[in-house]
C-alpha cells in the first residue's frame, strides 16, 4: 500500500499500519473503533487516515496491551489522565497478585496428582490455597478466639498463639503447603477446637487456684533432657528404677511453682502433663513450623508418655529421714 502526503505529512491507512506495526488491520480497525486511535483525516473516499504520531501512539498502544494492561487505562494514559509510571507500578503490583495466585495453583494441582485427591478435596484444597494472607491469620485468630476468649487462661500462651501465624511464602514448597492445608483442616476439627478448649481451661483454674506464673521454657527442656537420658537408659518408667528420676522432676515442678511435694500436687502434675500432651497440639505447632519454613520442634509424646507412666505407677515420694 502507498501511504498518502498532505502538504508535508504523510498519511496512512489502517494497513500501512498494520505492514509498519504487524499488527493485524481488524485490530488497528478495533482500537479506532474505540478511540484509542482517532484517524488523522479521511481520504476522499472516506477511509481512515493516520500521521506519524498516530503510529507513535499505536507502537505505544501494543507494547501496553502486550503487558497485559486495558483499554481504559491505556485511554487514560493517552489523554494524560494517568501516567506510564503509575500505571506501571500498579500493573506490576496486580501481576505480582496474578503470580504469586498461579504458583499457588501449580503447587495445588501438583500437590494433588501426587495425593490422587477425590474431586470434593480438590475444591476444598483449592479454596484454602486461595486464601490471602489476612484470611489465614483470621482463620487462626477465630479457632483461637474461640477456645481462649472467654477464659483468663495463660496470656504468655495466649499471646503466643496470636504471634504464631501461618506465612505463605510467594512459592510455597510442596510440603508447605501440604502443611498449610492439614492445619486448616486441623483448626477446624471438633476434636482438636475440644483438645485446646479443655487445655485453656485447665489453665483457667490453675490461675483461679493462684497460679500467676507464665510459661516455662527452662522446665520444658529439664523434663525433657531428663527423661530423654532416662529413656536412652533404658529406664523403665513403670519400675522401681523409675522413682528417683521422677523425684527430680518433680523437685523442679516444686521449685518452678512454689509447690509443696504432695500426693495431691503429683495428680495436679500428672494432669497438667496429660492437658499439655496431646497429640494434636504438638500436631499443631508441628504443622505451623511447616509452613513457616521452620524446623519442626522435636516431638515430646515420648517424654510426656513415660512422665505420665511414671506419676502412675511409681506413686508418692518416700519422705527423706
Amino acid at each position: 500500500m502507498v501511504a498518502m502526503t498532505t502538504g508535508d505529512s504523510r498519511l496512512f491507512s489502517i494497513g500501512d499500519l498494520a505492514e509498519r506495526t504487524g499488527l493485524r488491520v481488524r485490530t488497528i480497525r478495533f482500537y479506532s473503533d474505540r478511540g484509542v486511535l482517532p484517524p488523522t483525516d479521511r481520504s476522499p473516499s472516506g477511509y481512515r487516515r493516520y500521521d506519524f504520531d498516530s503510529l507513535a501512539r499505536l507502537e505505544l498502544v501494543r507494547t501496553l496491551r502486550e503487558l497485559g494492561i486495558d483499554l481504559p487505562t491505556i485511554q487514560q494514559v493517552l489523554e494524560r489522565e494517568r501516567t506510564v509510571t503509575e500505571v506501571a507500578a500498579a500493573h506490576a503490583e496486580a501481576l505480582d497478585v496474578q503470580i504469586r495466585s498461579l504458583r499457588i495453583r501449580r503447587a495445588v494441582l501438583r500437590m494433588v496428582a501426587r495425593r490422587g485427591s477425590r474431586p470434593e478435596e480438590l475444591q476444598l484444597v483449592h479454596r484454602l490455597a486461595e486464601l490471602s494472607d489476612l484470611d489465614r491469620r483470621r482463620l487462626i485468630m477465630d479457632f483461637i478466639d474461640e477456645a481462649f476468649g472467654d477464659l483468663d487462661a495463660n496470656p504468655e500462651l495466649v499471646e503466643l498463639l496470636r504471634s504464631a501465624m501461618p506465612e505463605m511464602p510467594a512459592e510455597p514448597a510442596p510440603e508447605q503447603l501440604e502443611g498449610w492445608i492439614e492445619l486448616a483442616e486441623l483448626v477446624g476439627r471438633v476434636d482438636f477446637r475440644a483438645a485446646v478448649r479443655r487445655a485453656a481451661q485447665h489453665q483457667a483454674q490453675e490461675r483461679a487456684a493462684g497460679d500467676r506464673t507464665g510459661l516455662h521454657h527452662d522446665l520444658t527442656v529439664f523434663v525433657r533432657h531428663t527423661i530423654e537420658q532416662a529413656i536412652a537408659d533404658g529406664v523403665d518408667p513403670a519400675s522401681a528404677a523409675a522413682k528417683p528420676v521422677l523425684d527430680v522432676l518433680i523437685t523442679q515442678y516444686c521449685e518452678t511453682f512454689d509447690e509443696a511435694d504432695t500426693p495431691e500436687y503429683r495428680a495436679r502434675v500428672a494432669r497438667r502433663v496429660e492437658v499439655g500432651s496431646d497429640a494434636l497440639l504438638e500436631r499443631y505447632w508441628h504443622l505451623l513450623a511447616v509452613v513457616n519454613g521452620n524446623e519442626p520442634p522435636p516431638s515430646l509424646a515420648p517424654v510426656f508418655t513415660w512422665f505420665l507412666t511414671a506419676l502412675r505407677a511409681t506413686g508418692p515420694r518416700t519422705p527423706l529421714s
